[in-house]
């Protein structure tokens, strides 16, 4: 089954990999709305919140240590779309030396452009050996 989704949403996507992964700051700084919400698993199954400030300033302080631009690899793996907002799923993977992730965009139209809203980053399952979020059934 073949499913389509809004061009512009996966172009949006598209520049946001571009953008970030080459930190283009001034570019990314318009592509995510001022109040977004990051939001990061720790490895202790915690959940650390991030301002667009902070976010936006690990990908400045990696540009200004001279950092080689990370990755644009990445997989759409789903997009919902409900009028002016919409959700992608994506796998995710920035470099060779980090760890795939799964990364939801909850994204909101401004002005007629698509930006981020919010962004929930997760490790990306072993999926050979996952079972699913449900128990089998037993009847």
């Amino acid at each position: 089954m073949t499913t389509s989704h809004n061009p512009e949403i996966l172009d949006f996507i598209d520049r946001l990999a571009d953008t970030g992964s080459h930190y283009r700051m001034e570019e990314m700084d318009g592509l995510y709305v001022d109040d977004l919400g990051f939001l990061v698993l720790t490895p202790e199954g915690n959940i650390a919140r991030f301002s667009k400030a902070e976010m936006l300033g690990e990908f400045r302080s990696r540009r200004d240590a001279g950092e080689p631009p990370l990755s644009t690899e990445k997989r759409i793996l789903h997009v919902e779309e409900q009028g002016d907002h919409a959700t992608a799923v994506l796998y995710r993977r920035m470099s060779n030396q980090a760890d795939p992730a799964l990364y939801e965009l909850r994204l909101r139209k401004v002005d007629g452009a698509w930006k981020v809203a919010g962004e929930t980053v997760m490790p990306w399952p072993e999926l050979a050996t996952a079972r699913g979020f449900l128990p089998p059934r037993t009847r």
